[in-house]
This record gives structure tokens, C-alpha cells and sequence, in this order.
């Protein structure tokens, strides 16, 4: 999509505008009233409560923490500090978890999440209305309990452990956090993501892949990308006061120039016959995060194909408008999507 900004008269800017409006305001479907779904989030801060543990007598500690968080504590033990299985018989796990909590490091972060993230309410808001519209698109929806904690920034901003969503708070202290730029395994693009506007929307999308995970190794590139498309759709419905820029994670930049691209994008996959190549790493190249995508201009971002798969997935849903969101998410024929979207960029 051009954008023209030059050569436009006074007398008619009012009336170009006003087309602009009225069309964007038929393209974009109107999101449906969720108010009367019942939902309630309550926060429970991990977090603190972690860092209120008496360091002299951890053991103690991590059993009432156990009877406070049955599913989360041994998840965080073991999957996120990597400490090991919390019912080992063996002082380790109290040991470990001891050091953690005298470090200075340790403590320091979470004293200044605890100075950014005081007050969770705003945050409990958003999650229970993206949760409404997650009961209203899928009925069987269960709300799921929602705590925080830190991981000693160890790149777990959102999780999923069978009812439960984990938020890693420490993952959205804003890109200016000092910490961030002295941990070389966080890039800038990264670290651009790190901000708290981005909490609701990786929530939202552990969410959806916990209920419909990305394909496996073998896939095409197209059923990669359908589904990332699908998952992006998702977003938006369950999203739709979020700014595309936040649910995608690009740039206005480079988001623009994905759209004024397009064609071009989708050329490319074509010349070089792509879309049904089920190389791992040559897939990765368009499905993964990245500064930029292989192989295309400076301008193209990383994670190119969830651009492409989103374009695919409204196309396919706007020829096929008897479709609900719970039946695109469960139709396991991604190719089939492609094929009957009529997809073709000009």
C-alpha cells in the first residue's frame, strides 16, 4: 500500500480524509460487545511472596509456599530457575534456592520490579477483557489463575502450566533498563519488546499456542506460515483495542513497509519457490525473531512470514465469512486455508 502525502489541496483534504475514514472504519470489522461475560483477574505476586521467605529457614519456606502455589512452585523450580524437581529428597533444591535469595543481583531486581509493578490493576483489567472476548470467541474458554514472578531475566515474559499463566515481570522493565543492555544474549530488537505494553499481548499469545502450538519439524513454510497468520488473527479479536504494532511486534516502521511491500514479499516466496519447502532452518529464516529476514531488503523484518500468514488468514476468513474464530483455530488443513484464500497480493 502507497502512501501519498504531497500535492493534496485544501479544499480537498476534507473530503480525502473523510474517504479514509469511512473506509477504514468498513475494513476493519467492528469488535463485538463482551461486557455483560463475566470475568474477575486477581494477580497473585509469586514474587513477593518468593522474597519473603525467611532465608533461615528456606525448607519451611518453600513447603508453604508449595501449599500457596501447588502447580507453580515446582514449574518454577525446575523449568525456570532450573534448579531441579522440587520433591527431590535431597537439601539442593533449598540450598539453591537460598543463594538465589541472598544474591545482591537477585534482590535488587526485584526490588525495582517491585518499584515499576507496585500496582497491578490496570494489568488485571486488560487480562480480563482480553479473557471475556476469549470466552465469547471460544465458549469452553476456562480463565486461567494468574501470578507473576522474576526469573533472574532468563527470557520467560509469559507461561503456561496447565490452568496457570505466569508472567515474568522482570521481562518488561522497559527498554531503557539498564540490566538489559549488559546481557549480550538480548539484542536491541529484542529488548525494544521488553515494555509493559506488551504484557497482555504475550500473555494472550501463550495462551493460543498452548491451545494450538505451531507445527512441528517437517511442515511446509505455507502451513508455518498459516498458522502463525492464524495466531496473529486471534490476537486481533481478542486484542482489538491493541495497536498492530504491539500485537505483531514490529516497528511503525517496519510495518509500513510490509505493507507498501507486499506484493514484493509474496513475489519473492514465489520466485524462490518457498512455500512448500519443510527445511527447519531454511523455514526459520521467515518464522523466527531476527533484526531482519534473510535474503530480502534492509527493510524487511524478522519473523516475515507471520506478516504473510496473517494477509492470508483475513483473506481467507473474508471469502469465507460463515467461518467462526474457533473453526479457523481448529481446522488442522492449513493448506486447505491457503489454497481457498485466494490469496494474491497486487
Amino acid at each position: 500500500m502507497q502512501r501519498y502525502i504531497n500535492k493534496i489541496s485544501c479544499l480537498g483534504r476534507p473530503l480525502l480524509l473523510l474517504l479514509v475514514v469511512c473506509a477504514a472504519c468498513t475494513s476493519r470489522k467492528k469488535a463485538p460487545d463482551v461486557s455483560h461475560i463475566p470475568v474477575t483477574v486477581s494477580i497473585a505476586r509469586f514474587d513477593q511472596d518468593l522474597i519473603a521467605v525467611d532465608t533461615n529457614q528456606v525448607a519451611a519456606g518453600l513447603d508453604s509456599l508449595h501449599a500457596r502455589y501447588p502447580v507453580f512452585l515446582p514449574a518454577y523450580l525446575q523449568h525456570i530457575m532450573a534448579f531441579g524437581a522440587y520433591n527431590e529428597s535431597t537439601d539442593r533444591i533449598p540450598e539453591q534456592t537460598r543463594l538465589m535469595l541472598v544474591n545482591n543481583d537477585f534482590r535488587t531486581l526485584q526490588a525495582a520490579v517491585q518499584q515499576k509493578f507496585a500496582d497491578l490493576g490496570w494489568l488485571e483489567q486488560d487480562l480480563a477483557q482480553g479473557f471475556r472476548y476469549m470466552k465469547y470467541y471460544f465458549p469452553a474458554f476456562k480463565v486461567p489463575r494468574v501470578v507473576t514472578f522474576i526469573s533472574a531475566i532468563g527470557n520467560y515474559g509469559a507461561v503456561t502450566i496447565d490452568t496457570l499463566l505466569g508472567i515474568g515481570l522482570d521481562m518488561y522493565m522497559g527498554g531503557d533498563f539498564p540490566v538489559y543492555a549488559s546481557l549480550p544474549d538480548y539484542p536491541a530488537y529484542m529488548v525494544r519488546r521488553f515494555s509493559r505494553e506488551y504484557i497482555t499481548t504475550n500473555c494472550m499469545q501463550a495462551l493460543a499456542q498452548q491451545k494450538y502450538p505451531m507445527p512441528g519439524a517437517g511442515a511446509k513454510l505455507v502451513e508455518l506460515m498459516v498458522a502463525a497468520g492464524r495466531e496473529q488473527y486471534l490476537l486481533e479479536q481478542v486484542l482489538p483495542d491493541t495497536p498492530d504494532t504491539i500485537r505483531t511486534g514490529y516497528t511503525k516502521a517496519q510495518l509500513e513497509w510490509c505493507e507498501d511491500n507486499e506484493m514484493m514479499i509474496w513475489q519473492y516466496f514465489i520466485q524462490n519457490e518457498l512455500l512448500y519447502k519443510t527445511d527447519w532452518q531454511e523455514t526459520m529464516h521467515f518464522i523466527g525473531d531476527g533484526p531482519s529476514t534473510q535474503g530480502m531488503p534492509p527493510g524487511a523484518p524478522g519473523r516475515i512470514g507471520y506478516f504473510v500468514g496473517l494477509q492470508i488468514v483475513r483473506k481467507y476468513m473474508e471469502r469465507h465469512p460463515e467461518v467462526t474464530l474457533q473453526q479457523l483455530m481448529d481446522d488442522k488443513d492449513l493448506v486447505k486455508i491457503f489454497s481457498e484464500s485466494k490469496y494474491r497480493p497486487r
